[in-house]
C-alpha cells in the first residue's frame, strides 16, 4: 500500500452561512508527500499540524490511502 499525504480547507466563506462559514470537505487537495506506509503519514500529518495553524478555515493535512 501506499498513502499519499495532503492539506485541504474544511470551510470557505460565505456570508449567508451561520458565522460566515460553510463546509467545504471537497475542497482542492493539495498534496505534500507519498509514502509507503500509514505510520509515514501519521508522522507526516503531525509534523504538518503542529507546525501549521489551522486558522479559521481549518486547513489541516490528512492522508488518503492509495492503491
Amino acid at each position: 500500500m501506499a498513502y499519499k499525504v495532503f492539506t485541504r480547507n474544511w470551510w470557505k466563506r460565505n456570508s449567508t452561512w451561520p458565522d460566515g462559514l460553510e463546509p467545504d470537505p471537497g475542497a482542492r487537495k493539495t498534496i505534500i508527500g507519498k509514502v509507503s506506509t500509514e505510520k509515514e503519514a501519521q508522522r507526516l500529518c503531525e509534523e504538518y499540524n503542529s507546525t501549521h495553524k489551522p486558522g479559521i478555515l481549518s486547513r489541516m493535512a490528512e492522508y488518503d490511502e492509495i492503491w
